[in-house]
């Protein structure tokens, strides 16, 4: 509860600083998230570009089966990998956005 002018202040500051930290965690998470999303769409298009070289090559219709079936489950298991380091990502963002809060709220008490 604030009782004073100076309590009124503190909780302030402590809200301000709360804020600006929360900001700099979300700026820093979100460069975090688009690298780790430029990487895998890079890691991707190289991986679809190689699987279209070897279908240029191949001799048979069976072998480019193969090559297509070989690349989708690949390209299947990477993007399921990609996105639940996304997901963990995202989750780790959420509860540190909350830390700034909680400190907030347990200083005013």
């Amino acid at each position: 509860m604030i009782n004073s002018f100076e309590d009124f202040q503190k909780v302030s500051k402590l809200d301000m600083d709360g804020s600006m930290h929360a900001m700099g965690e979300w700026n820093k998470n979100w460069q975090a998230m688009a690298t780790e999303m430029t990487n895998y769409s890079k890691r991707s298009f190289e991986d679809g570009m190689a699987t279209f070289q070897k279908l240029a090559t191949a001799k048979s219709v069976p072998e480019v089966i193969e090559i297509q079936t070989t690349y989708a489950k690949s390209a299947y298991d990477d993007y399921m990998q990609q996105m639940a380091k996304i997901g963990t990502m995202h989750q780790s963002f959420a509860k540190d956005a909350f830390k700034p809060a909680e400190r907030t709220f347990k200083g005013s008490r």
